[in-house]
């Protein structure tokens, strides 16, 4: 595994010169949980309901390709433990073959979350999650084209994810919905790297979501993102959106 991610990282720091920050990210107000959630991939729980959904995702590189041909979209909580994740992808033939943890995820169509709690730092976070709720965690001390290396030896303690398939999961021939995603990432989770604060109304972070579909009979994957990163790289912290902890609490419907 190390080997593998260390040839991925020297791909990437020959194929992609740094860049300068992009002047326009998007932006998502993270309100707090009105209630508890319960994880279990169904995104059904009541504090959601008025949780808002971000933009649907765009090809990695912006406005210059195609509209992604599969609807992807997120939404996002917190409360004093976790940051809540949920995100829904279209999906006409859901499938994954990994099972195995901390497997190269991005080889099946998967879901993808970067998260900088740091901002003022090189550092960030990935995870990875397919269709089978199997995850590959990462810490990366600074970006791969600033000769960053991946720490596979991270893992993200208390983490809770789930999925749910709308359809049947590797059963070809009928014609499934999509799969949903429900993660709740600890607050905790960077403590073994960083010492990071836990966020306060006001506190902001930078994130970004991925989602790499593979075609068959393509040579290579889409990359569909929520905030575009203007080229096919998502290791650029400085073009990731900002995440904005609110004190609002995603009051519930009477």
């Amino acid at each position: 595994m190390k080997e593998v991610v260390t040839a991925f990282a020297a791909l990437l720091a020959a194929a992609i010169p740094a860049v300068a920050e992009d002047s326009s990210p998007l932006a998502y107000e993270c309100l707090r949980a009105a209630s508890a959630i319960n994880i279990d991939g169904r995104l059904d729980d009541p504090a959601w309901k008025n949780a808002p959904w971000t933009s649907d995702f765009v090809d990695i590189e912006g406005d210059r390709k195609p509209k992604p041909k599969f609807r992807t979209r997120v939404k996002m909580l917190w409360d004093d433990q976790y940051l809540y994740i949920a995100a829904e992808l279209e999906e006409p033939e859901v499938k994954a073959t990994l099972t195995r943890r901390d497997s190269v995820i991005f080889k099946d169509n998967d879901f993808e979350v970067f998260i900088k709690p740091l901002p003022a730092t090189k550092s960030y976070y990935e995870f990875e999650i397919n269709a089978l709720n199997t995850g590959w965690d990462l810490y990366l001390p600074k970006p791969y084209n600033e000769g960053g290396q991946a720490d596979n030896s991270w893992d993200i303690k208390g983490l809770k994810t789930a999925i749910a398939v709308q359809g049947t999961l590797n059963r070809s021939g009928d014609m499934d919905g999509g799969w949903s995603v429900e993660i709740a990432y600890p607050l905790d989770a960077f403590a073994s790297r960083q010492a990071v604060p836990h966020p306060r109304p006001g506190t902001t972070w930078r994130i970004n979501f991925s989602r790499v579909e593979w075609t068959a009979g393509q040579p290579k994957e889409d990359n569909w993102v929520w905030s575009p990163q203007g080229l096919i790289d998502m290791h650029v912290p400085g073009r990731w959106g900002y995440l904005r902890f609110s004190g609002n609490t995603s009051t519930l419907n009477k």
